[in-house]
């Protein structure tokens, strides 16, 4: 039994709560904004700078969830105008590893997958 299974049988969810949490992880803008921020504490519009294609709404509502999730740590420095920044918690900072995992599988399988997306089209 796979250990996936294995977990949504012991936890009785169906694997609910683990597929919200890699639907959060996964999605367009996550990864990209933990791998920035894995270089240090960041403020806002530094992050939005670094992340080429992220609007200022999805900037703000990806930080708000990786927050929510005890990912990121929001920091307000008091000064005029009031500084931001953000970083990556212990828990944020242990999702690089299997981050950087899962791009280098995808890095080194780029070309069987798209081999087989041209064979697949072929198809018809």
């Amino acid at each position: 039994m796979s250990e996936y299974r294995h977990t949504c049988m012991i936890r009785g969810d169906g694997g609910r709560v683990i597929r919200a949490i890699l639907d959060r992880i996964c999605n367009k803008w996550t990864l990209l904004v933990v791998a920035t921020l894995d270089q240090g504490s960041v403020r806002f519009t530094d992050l939005q700078r670094q992340i080429p294609g992220i609007s200022q709404r999805m900037l703000t509502l990806t930080l708000r969830n990786l927050e929510r999730d005890g990912l990121v740590s929001r920091t307000v420095h008091a000064e005029v105008p009031p500084r931001v920044e953000y970083a990556l918690t212990p828990t944020g900072k242990s999702l690089i590893p299997p981050a950087l995992a899962l791009a280098g599988w995808a890095t080194e399988h780029v070309p069987h997958i798209e081999a087989s997306r041209e064979a697949y089209e072929a198809k018809g």
